[in-house]
């Protein structure tokens, strides 16, 4: 494992290659087999784009059931199975998830197809990048730490115009395992302003990975360091039998006066605690859910900052 640098803006994780399985430790399948996934991926993500078209045009209802759709059967084009333990409520919320894979989209979207806040790098992504922008996502410069306030301020307005918001607060992705991988701060605090501001409940997600052939969590669909999307794609069509899994817990109801901080660290509290996935190496017990919580504390400042 490589020491995690904390760069409040530009967070990094430990992970290595050695968070990465061995080979031989997943189940694969035959060589045809990843081809088809791959041609059936191909097919989904080019739908993506026609999708994309006519999604402004559509009615709420039908957007949201066509963005759902089609980010199941992505999933499922790439051999993954998605798997959703608990119910969403049924007004908006800021949904919170740990970053673990490029999957995560699909998998929160195929849940709940709400807003995204991505980086403006995906923005020119072929073909996810002309979907993202379709649905609505909301692209961070994070070579512009000064629009942060900003980029806020707009998750508050689609926040208050009924419409769901979901973020990785990690800032980046990482294996979820144990040791010195995890991103260092934590859960950045600064877009739980949003929920605070707009009096919205913060759901967090947990996202999980594991392979069904073992029985045990596994790394393969993770994105990390300085691996490649290419590589990381072609673990993902390798694999047997890979399920994603999207646990929800209890929403977070924070007070008019919340800090934001403690609001952050209570989601990231749960979303570490409602489903103890194993890491490779080591079996842990399940804790129970975590219930709802409000967070009445001192009142937090006007102001955004970077430590915030």
């Amino acid at each position: 494992m490589t020491a995690v640098s904390h760069d409040l803006w530009r967070p990094v994780s430990g992970c290595d290659e050695g968070c990465l399985p061995t080979a031989g430790e997943v189940p694969t399948v035959p060589v045809v087999r990843r081809v088809l996934r791959l041609v059936a991926a191909t097919g989904m993500l080019l739908t993506g784009v026609g999708l994309a078209v006519l999604l402004p045009v559509l009615p709420v209802r039908e957007r949201q059931a066509a963005v759902r759709g089609w980010a199941r059967g992505t999933a499922r084009a790439f051999g993954v199975r998605l798997v959703v333990r608990g119910r969403l409520p049924r007004r908006r919320a800021l949904l919170v998830a740990n970053h673990v894979s490029w999957l995560d989209i699909l998998a929160v979207l195929a849940v709940a197809p709400t807003r995204m806040v991505a980086k403006r790098e995906v923005r020119t992504w072929p073909v996810v990048g002309v979907l993202a922008a379709a649905v609505g996502t909301v692209f961070v410069d994070r070579s512009r730490p000064r629009e942060l306030p900003a980029t806020v301020r707009r998750l508050g307005d689609a926040l208050r115009a009924g419409r769901s918001v979901a973020v990785f607060p990690e800032g980046t992705t990482w294996c979820a395992g144990e040791g010195d991988c995890r991103p260092g701060g934590g859960f950045r605090p600064a877009m739980f302003q949003a929920a605070i501001d707009t009096g919205s409940p913060v759901v967090p997600l947990r996202l999980g990975y594991r392979c069904e052939a073992t029985g045990s969590s596994t790394t393969a669909a993770a994105f990390l360091g300085a691996d490649t999307l290419l590589r990381s794609v072609a673990r993902v069509v390798a694999a047997r039998d890979l399920v994603v899994s999207v646990t929800i817990a209890a929403a977070l109801h924070p007070a008019r006066d919340a800090d934001r901080r403690l609001l952050a660290r209570a989601a990231e509290s749960a979303v570490h605690l409602v489903t103890a996935t194993p890491t490779r190496t080591r079996r842990r017990q399940r804790p129970t859910a975590t219930p709802a919580v409000r967070v009445p504390v001192p009142a937090a400042g006007s102001e955004l900052d970077l430590a915030a």
